[in-house]
């Protein structure tokens, strides 16, 4: 396999455009090459971030440069949920069935509650999809898990289980959630895909791709967080933290790990999707205090 120049970690958002000055839950974007972290990126909104994406995917092609981008939401949801949806099980069917339903606008105003409300009256009883701000709204997005049965499609992947993730593909709202990160994550992946020489790991092929698009999840690398949060001496945005250490520790892999890791996934991934780095969270931590 040949070896990644460089390596992005980007903490997604599904929230409305922040304020100029750098803020907690926004989207960041973490620079790493051979190891040397550079100052992480910050991202008012959605629109932004695509377009920093779009620039820089171009600019590192252009240089010769190979490129790792980490996304930390899931790029798949539980076995079978795809061929409810869209009636087959290709990933990438669902990601343009989503590119197309998503609308999101420069405030972060967006119709995920009116999206995931469509995809649970594809199944009978409440859900899979729970969680919204308004208890009135939405009538077919249940305001609270209880009483979803998860009978039709699990809960979880088996990535989730696999990393013990807090959080459900199918919660939309209330903390920690990521069901709203994919919904409003997935449409972009999808227009970044079509750009040309780009591979979406697990999913792809992606021996020689200039760019490899995969799913991460600081809370692989928690213990380093919470280590380099105590060392410094600033206050400090936890996000920016996060996206530091984690691109940092990705890029001092040796390319024999980064082979590893990205061969050691379970068949059921070529559907659901999977966490890089799992199983090998102690040399991440390690890596990122390095």
């Amino acid at each position: 396999m040949r070896p990644f120049d460089t390596v992005l970690m980007v903490d997604w958002s599904a929230g409305q455009r922040r304020p100029v000055k750098p803020t907690k839950d926004a989207i960041w974007i973490g620079i790493a090459r051979a190891g040397r972290s550079e100052e992480p990126v910050y991202c008012r909104n959605r629109q932004e971030a695509e377009a920093w994406l779009v620039d820089v995917f171009d600019a590192e092609t252009a240089a010769g440069r190979r490129v790792f981008a980490g996304f930390d939401f899931p790029f798949g949801y539980p076995k079978g949920f795809a061929r409810h949806i869209t009636g087959s099980d290709d990933p990438f069917v669902l990601w343009d069935w989503l590119e197309e339903g998503i609308e999101d606008d420069e405030k972060g105003i967006n119709n995920r509650f009116e999206v995931a409300a469509q995809m649970n009256q594809l199944f009978d009883g409440p859900g899979p999809f729970w969680g919204k701000p308004h208890k009135d709204r939405w009538p077919d997005v249940p305001y609270v898990k209880q009483g979803i049965p998860f009978d039709q499609v699990a809960e979880r992947r088996s990535a989730d289980l696999a990393a013990k993730a807090a959080s459900s593909c199918f919660q939309l709202f209330y903390n920690p959630t990521v069901g709203s990160q994919i919904l409003m994550g997935l449409p972009v992946l999808t227009r970044l895909r079509r750009r040309g020489d780009v591979a979406v790991w697990p999913f792809e092929n992606h021996d020689d791709a200039g760019i490899v698009m995969a799913e991460v999840w600081p809370g692989l690398i928690e213990p380093a967080v919470k280590q380099a949060m105590q060392d410094t001496s600033k206050e400090e945005i936890r996000d920016r933290v996060q996206v530091r250490l984690l691109s940092r520790a990705i890029s001092l892999l040796e390319i024999k790990e980064f082979g590893t890791l990205m061969a050691q996934v379970p068949k059921v991934a070529k559907e659901e999707a999977w966490i890089f780095g799992i199983g090998h969270t102690d040399r991440l931590n390690e890596l990122a205090l390095h």
